[in-house]
């Protein structure tokens, strides 16, 4: 069929997207539904009250991007985003890609330090913020030798947009063309700004959100994940205007509470979360029942989902969590458990329109059930990281290969089973050893929220695994007695279920474990011990 410019043909192989020479994201996203007659349907709705129809969004889009080119900007200049997940995100974002200029949502979590790096590597000409990160974003704007000619705090752009109220002729891009930018987490290091296309979006769209999901125009989407995150990004602001669905946005931080209680408000038939919120809802399900029988599934991603909260959270919801692996430079996500076939323990089989595979480190593909790092292949990747050719080449390879620097095995079945970074992998008695094995273990004993595992050297420089946990009942990591006790009831679990290498040597209790914004353990911070004054240190375990 024929639709917006896209053309999507079935064939033996799957699904083929074809796109016209000239082809603006914003047209097919946000215009094309005015134009089709769904101008009045809501969007997106936020936790305050607030609301937009897609023929406001229409016209707000329009102001915005005029806006911006009588302020002196041209296509291909880029327009950074430090702003909360607000109804304004939405025309900020797409008013910026229908003028052809390239919006760069950044992290809302992030330091003063971090805009200015971001600042001076983007070379950007416009900034807007939210007035609630002020005391962040202006330090980095003083510091800066790179300022931005025009800089807007959010509540002002529909002001400024108002002097601009005629439709605005979208920007004669082809698929292909610069779109947009985001940072990558910096879980390992300083972020990478990943540059995408046009294309990248509908095909995560078309890929994910309808041939995996089952996404269609009644659907309600609710992501914990942030909008300046890939993750949320495609969960929120992408897949749902492709089909039509709706939205659902908070600006503050996901609590258990806070999603339950929006997810009774605006029944949402997705969710999308990650483990250490799905972990932090089971133990708030101890206390309340909230309703959450609006909900057709639910997702996971940016850490891999331990087998014990999958199972802990079907028994307590009846709902499935649909785990899968994605990254900042694939868009989203590409390996995927399905509502059709999913395997509890793995990050699923590749999704339509990508390939997979594990290679060693010479780059040769390795037999069935080995480790190797994970190359995947899809029309969404990014095109390069800004200002890194040598990352570029490291990480964008010849054919269309993105190395992802995770490692992984493929089981019998056919599943990509996750174990780790390449960089998070210990070598333990001449053997390599993945520490999300020994997490997963760990998390299935009662007593533990989370479990981080990385590898310490000895007295001897001899690496072995050391378990930083967080306990389900804070009170324990300040008793002693019970700290010692519990060193022990999780040494004999993890030698009663995983081979006698890899248990760990110390134990460290603390109330929290480093993450990055998106959920993903800094395992490196770890390692490093930069966390060690908030633990509780254990001795070696024999």
């Amino acid at each position: 069929m024929r639709d917006h410019n896209l053309e999507i043909s079935s064939g033996p192989g799957g699904s083929s997207l074809t796109f016209a020479p000239v082809w603006n994201a914003a047209v097919a996203f946000v215009d094309r539904h005015v134009v089709e007659g769904r101008g009045d349907r809501v969007v997106v709705r936020d936790a305050g009250g607030g609301a937009l129809t897609f023929g406001e969004l229409a016209r707000e889009s329009d102001r915005w991007g005029r806006a911006l080119l009588e302020l002196g900007l041209r296509p291909g200049d880029r327009q950074l985003m430090i702003v909360l997940d607000c109804l304004e995100f939405f025309y900020l974002f797409w008013g910026a890609i229908k003028a052809g200029i390239v919006p760069v949502p950044l992290n809302t979590l992030l330091r003063a330090k971090d805009y200015q790096y971001m600042l001076e590597d983007s070379g950007a000409s416009a900034l807007v913020y939210s007035p609630e990160l002020a005391s962040e974003v202006e330090p980095a704007l003083a510091a800066s030798s790179a300022r931005p000619a025009v800089t807007l705090q959010v509540p002002a752009t529909r002001d400024l947009g108002s002097r601009a109220a005629a439709p605005l002729e979208p920007h004669r891009s082809a698929p292909t063309d610069d779109c947009f930018w985001l940072y990558s987490s910096g879980s390992t290091g300083f972020p990478k700004g990943a540059v995408h296309a046009h294309r990248d979006l509908a095909v995560v769209s078309q890929r994910w959100g309808v041939e995996t999901l089952g996404l269609d125009a009644g659907d309600v989407c609710y992501s914990a994940a942030k909008l300046f995150f890939a993750y949320g990004l495609g969960n929120s602001l992408v897949c749902p205007l492709w089909v039509g669905a709706s939205s659902v946005l908070s600006p503050v931080r996901p609590t258990p509470d806070l999603t339950f209680e929006l997810i009774e408000r605006f029944r949402p038939t997705f969710f999308f979360g990650v483990p250490t919120l799905y972990a932090g809802q089971l133990a708030a399900l101890e206390r309340s029942k909230p309703d959450l029988g609006s909900l057709r599934y639910c997702v996971s991603a940016g850490e891999a989902l331990p087998i014990a909260l999958f199972e802990r959270w079907r028994e307590r919801t009846g709902l499935l969590i649909l785990d899968g692996i994605g990254s900042t430079e694939a868009l989203h996500i590409f390996i995927a458990n399905t509502p059709r076939e999913w395997k509890p323990g793995t990050s699923g089989r590749p999704i339509a329109g990508y390939e997979a595979r594990i290679v060693d480190n010479a780059g040769r593909v390795v037999e069935r059930g080995a480790s190797g790092t994970l190359q995947i292949r899809g029309e969404s990747t990014a095109k390069y990281y800004w200002n890194k050719p040598e990352k570029t080449r490291d990480t964008m390879l010849p054919g269309g290969w993105l190395s992802t620097g995770d490692t992984y095995r493929q089981d019998d079945q056919g599943f990509f089973v996750y174990e780790g970074r390449a960089d998070d992998m210990m070598k333990v008695g001449g053997i390599w050893t993945s520490p999300v094995e020994i997490e997963a273990r760990l998390i299935e004993h009662p007593a533990v929220l989370e479990a981080a595992v990385v590898g310490r050297a000895d007295e001897h420089e001899l690496v072995k695994p050391e378990a930083w946990i967080v306990l389900k009942d804070a009170a324990a990591r300040a008793d002693e007695t019970r700290r010692a006790e519990l060193e022990g009831e999780l040494l004999a679990h993890v030698k009663a279920g995983l081979a006698p290498y890899k248990y760990p040597r110390w134990w460290q209790f603390v109330d929290e474990l480093p993450k990055t914004a998106t959920g993903k353990i800094q395992r490196y911070k770890l390692r490093q011990g930069t966390v060690a004054d908030t633990a509780e240190r254990g001795g070696p375990r024999p």
